[in-house]
């Protein structure tokens, strides 16, 4: 276990070359982020550099060291993208250059929102010089997120004002929320390398989620599964790491040569590779021509770079300073998480055009432009979503029916949470979520209108062949929900079912108030049956008096008669005699309130009836253990 106060927190730097970064770091932390022998000889930094800060409040913070010059953007690019803040670092001799502005455009469309600049090499200059470096460098973070941050003269050489900049980095800490560590792991790779007695190893900065020991993860895209044998923050092995991490994981199962940067480490059955993304995609102002429909570019997300194209929704070109909605196509497949930012640079001559962030990482070619009109509204409900939930309800509008897995990986949420969020937009009426089996959801609206489907065919259904008992309920299915699997389908039916909205029985689909032939028949004899009940009361009706009544033969209203038994609305007392739900309660009831004992000749002065029913009806009661009877009399069971 580590015995830091870790902060799930990561700074990076950026900034021109030989502007200082690497010493910088190694001032404030002790670490030499230049690890390589290359990096020594030439002096200038080339990979990225890692290193433990602790600061004066005691909480340890992450720091990613990137290379400033032009030639290794997609190293700084890799290391920047995980980043919660930014030292940017300008040297007080030199001041703002291309690459201090380019590495500023880059952080910006990563979406990079806190940060302070350093005024590096503070003792090579007079104090009048550095403050017009100060001036210079207020004046180039104008319009950007470094607009108010703080400025901080030092020297990595002479120690001059770094104690001062230890409390702004606290300060700069303290003002930046956490990631949520919930939600499936995802942590791009930008370092594998082999150590003795762990085998492979990468590293990272952890995204999204936690992870443990023991736990089983996939590297995509190549889609091999590992166990990791143990977890490190800063060489130090713990129990748990989660996002907003620098981390080090040990992978089982999975040889060097299998690894390299931009390959993603992540929950299982949530991410998978794409060649396709829906991008909210910005130009900068000062790129020197517009982005063009299917152009060429070089694209780094994450710690991938990679080369793709641009596809526009809406137009042919986006001008600089400009935004919209687009599609970027690549050549290799990626794997991207939900909101991760981007960065697309020209293809020849290598500069830095625009980027933004990703809305939806699997996304499907829009046909005609109708198909475009319809892709571009979707794009604006999932742009708007403020929540997992509100997302799955958008991606409804354009993948009407879903099933868990699909949507667990549409929305890259746990299938628990995936479920959670379609209960709670169902109560809503937004989606129909249907439980069993496989789980599916359908968009509420388009559930309603199939219903309405359903419906109608039904009942046109019934005026054609009144003597039908129903529709077959796997044909149905075909012609109300032909784009669905049959099981699928099935299970949507059932589910109407359970709402009474229709019925099903015997594989076969009606309307609730359908009764076909003769059925419906014996609902009216019914109906008539229970009439005559209620008006004779306690003078019992028996069946050839139905006949008469309805007109039916003794067969046809014996049918009816056991329909309303087997429903539990008649009952059959002594030798024939029929009385109601109805008129059976309200003599119990009697019964009760008979002041002394219960006997044939009590109940029927109470009731007015005659001993020819009232005998049958209390023998009926004694055989259902509502009354026993002792001797002469009947003693009221408790209720």
């Amino acid at each position: 276990m580590t015995g830091r106060n870790e902060v799930p927190i990561v700074l990076g730097t950026a900034g021109h070359i030989d502007h200082g970064k690497t010493s910088l770091v190694k001032a404030l932390s002790g670490v030499d982020c230049d690890r390589l022998g290359d990096e020594k000889r030439r002096g200038i930094t080339i990979e990225l550099g890692f290193a433990p800060l602790t600061l004066p409040n005691g909480m340890t913070v992450s720091i990613v060291d990137v290379p400033g010059h032009e030639r290794f953007i997609r190293q700084m690019v890799a290391g920047s993208a995980g980043i919660d803040g930014v030292i940017f670092v300008v040297a007080s001799d030199e001041g703002v250059r291309a690459q201090t502005r380019e590495h500023l455009d880059i952080l910006g469309l990563l979406g990079v929102r806190h940060g302070l600049v350093v005024l590096t090499k503070a003792d090579l200059v007079e104090e009048d010089f550095l403050d017009l470096a100060m001036e210079e460098v207020r004046e180039g973070v104008k319009g950007t997120f470094l607009e108010n941050a703080e400025v901080v003269p030092v020297s990595s050489v002479t120690g001059y004002n770094l104690e001062a900049l230890m409390e702004a980095l606290g300060r700069l800490v303290d003002g930046i929320m956490p990631r949520n560590p919930e939600g499936p792991f995802f942590m791009p790779v930008d370092r594998s390398f082999p150590v003795k007695g762990f085998g492979a190893v990468v590293t990272g900065t952890s995204y999204r989620g936690r992870v443990r020991k023991d736990d089983v993860l996939v590297v995509l895209p190549r889609g091999l599964k590992t166990d990791i044998r143990s977890v490190h923050v800063h060489d130090t092995p713990v129990e748990e790491a989660r996002s907003g991490q620098r981390i080090a994981l040990s992978l089982g199962g999975i040889s060097l040569s299998e690894l390299e940067r931009g390959d993603v480490l992540c929950s299982p059955g949530v991410f998978s590779p794409s060649r396709r993304m829906d991008v909210d995609l910005r130009i900068l102002a000062s790129s020197p021509e517009p982005v063009r429909h299917w152009q060429r570019v070089r694209i780094h997300i994450g710690t991938t770079d990679t080369v793709g194209r641009v596809v526009l929704l809406d137009g042919d070109r986006i001008v600089p300073g400009d935004r919209s909605f687009a599609q970027i196509v690549t050549e290799t497949p990626i794997v991207a998480v939900r909101g991760e930012a981007f960065i697309i640079r020209f293809y020849s001559p290598l500069r830095t055009i625009g980027g933004g962030r990703v809305l939806m990482p699997y996304a499907k070619r829009p046909r005609g432009k109708r198909g475009r009109e319809s892709h571009l509204e979707l794009l604006e409900r999932i742009s708007k979503a403020k929540d997992p939930g509100e997302l799955l309800w958008a991606v409804t509008f354009n993948e009407p029916v879903l099933s868990v897995e699909e949507a667990v990986r549409m929305i890259q949420e746990k299938p628990a949470t995936v479920i959670s969020f379609a209960r709670r937009l169902d109560d809503e009426g937004r989606v129909m979520l249907v439980e069993s089996g496989e789980g599916i959801i359908m968009n509420g609206d388009v559930a309603e209108k199939k219903l309405d489907d359903a419906l109608s065919l039904l009942k046109r259904f019934h005026e054609e062949e009144p003597d039908n008992p129903g529709f077959p309920v796997d044909t149905l299915c075909r012609k109300v929900l032909p784009e669905m699997e049959a099981r699928h389908a099935k299970r949507v039916f059932e589910r109407w079912a359970q709402s009474g909205r229709l019925k099903i029985e015997e594989q076969r689909v009606r309307l609730p108030g359908f009764l076909p032939g003769d059925a419906a028949k014996r609902g009216a004899a019914g109906a008539a049956i229970l009439e005559m009940c209620s008006e004779r009361q306690l003078q019992l009706p028996e069946i050839a008096d139905f006949t008469e009544k309805t007109g039916l033969s003794k067969a046809e209203a014996e049918k009816a008669l056991e329909t309303l038994r087997s429903q539990g609305q008649v009952f059959i007392a002594g030798s024939g005699f029929v009385v109601s739900k109805e008129v059976l309660e309200s003599f119990i009831e009697t019964l009760r309130g008979i002041k002394g004992d219960i006997t044939v000749a009590s109940v029927r002065d109470a009731t007015g009836s005659s001993r020819k029913y009232v005998l049958p009806l209390l023998e009926m009661l004694d055989s259902m253990g509502i009354t026993r009877r002792v001797q002469e009399k009947r003693i009221m069971r408790k209720r």
